[in-house]
């Protein structure tokens, strides 16, 4: 029950974004997936942007991503907190976000923008192919004309980020060390 209710929060608030009455695109998908993903991640209590007092998302580059993840977040909250979306040239600056969206565009920087943050407690989320296997935490694909997602739950773990059994059993897939299938 509890499984039908996370599924349906993560989906409904993607398909009622703006009051459509047509089919919201992949990025109005993706973008309530990125907000929503928040509500589903512990975050460690001493890591600097756990107790900052905004929840920020950012997204690297310029993406149109950004635009429909400002109209998702509004004036929305995570933990009490208001969420903000900041757009970074370089992963570099990303000590003060808590999601990391790193576009497919940049895919032959996805290796060094993950070495960036690799084992800093930020959720890392891409729509790049493959982007789970080389170390990234949650992945789009597209599957059957719709959005889904893949977990790498180990890296998450290297990060210190504990990700909620919800979230897990609603990812298409998810693999644990060495790219192990854990199911």
């Amino acid at each position: 029950m509890l499984l039908l209710c996370v599924s349906s929060t993560l989906l409904l608030a993607s398909m009622n974004l703006y009051g459509q009455a047509s089919k919201p695109s992949e990025y109005d998908v993706e973008a309530a997936y990125l907000y929503n993903f928040g509500k589903f991640v512990q975050w460690p209590t001493g890591a600097p942007n756990a107790s900052a007092a905004v929840f920020t998302i950012c997204v690297i580059g310029d993406d149109p991503l950004e635009a429909r993840l400002q109209a998702v977040v509004g004036k929305e909250t995570i933990n009490g907190r208001n969420v903000a979306v900041k757009r970074l040239s370089r992963p570099r600056g990303a000590s003060q976000c808590q999601v990391l969206f790193i576009p497919a565009r940049e895919e032959d920087l996805i290796g060094r923008d993950l070495e960036e943050v690799r084992r800093t407690p930020i959720l890392t989320v891409s729509d790049s192919p493959d982007f789970t296997r080389h170390g990234g935490m949650i992945g789009f694909v597209i599957q059957n004309h719709r959005v889904r997602f893949e977990v790498n739950i180990a890296a998450a773990r290297k990060a210190g980020l504990q990700l909620s059994s919800e979230l897990l059993k609603v990812a298409l897939n998810v693999t644990g060390e060495g790219g192990r299938r854990v199911r």
